[in-house]
């Protein structure tokens, strides 16, 4: 049998640390890196949500990295922007977004926007947070927009498995797509990046009627 050897924590570390000095969106110089068996976590300071979620991405694209845990804190250096502003700006932002229905729904409260509505497609859940990310002042988005379900588990489960299977990034004959009444998708399986798993999650959310994704997906290196 052969053993999967996993890179060294340190030799991980120095890797995430480069690949955010590699980004020049990020300033790496006030976040901080460690990693314990695989697992990095993420803290520090920085200027902008934008930026913390960029963070978060760049360790994803490492190789060896097996979980990501999100402890970088926004700074409040938009000390002139009120809620007020925050919440004028976030909701005209919606408005004007041709990919977000009229039924999401926006406030806010200590620089923090939130989210709440029914959509029928997972593309608009995340296109409603993505459109308030980039507002001034903002230092966490909360997306509370619920996810009607509109198809049968049986349509579901077929489209999802047919896509990872035709899929070019990854394997899909590894992964198990199961579905529940309620539109929520459990995929398992064993997989071989991050890369793979983002694209098997996308696969699953790309599906019409699926309100959420259970990721039992393994990484083995």
């Amino acid at each position: 049998m052969t053993k999967t050897l996993h890179r060294p924590d340190s030799e991980l570390k120095s890797a995430v640390v480069d690949e955010l000095m590699w980004t020049p969106e990020v300033n790496s110089a006030h976040i901080g890196v460690s990693v314990n068996d695989g697992a990095v976590t993420l803290s520090g300071e920085v200027d902008s949500f934008p930026e913390k979620r960029l963070a978060g991405k760049v360790a994803e694209r490492v190789h060896g990295v097996t979980a990501i845990a999100q402890e970088i804190t926004v700074n409040n250096t938009w000390n002139a922007v009120t809620d007020t502003d925050i919440a004028r700006g976030a909701g005209e932002a919606v408005e004007r977004a041709v990919d977000v229905p009229d039924t999401v729904k926006v406030s806010v409260h200590n620089r923090v926007v939130t989210l709440t509505g029914t959509v029928p497609w997972h593309f608009q859940h995340e296109a409603a947070e993505r459109t308030v990310h980039h507002i001034k002042g903002v230092k966490e988005v909360v997306n509370n927009v619920l996810i009607r379900p509109t198809a049968s588990p049986v349509d579901i489960r077929a489209g999802i498995t047919a896509a990872l299977v035709r899929n070019a990034q990854l394997d899909g004959r590894k992964i198990g797509v199961e579905t529940d009444d309620a539109g929520v998708v459990t995929l398992e399986g064993t997989i071989g990046s991050w890369a793979e798993r983002r694209q098997a999650k996308h696969s699953a959310w790309a599906a019409p009627g699926v309100t959420g994704v259970v990721d039992h997906l393994r990484i083995s290196y």
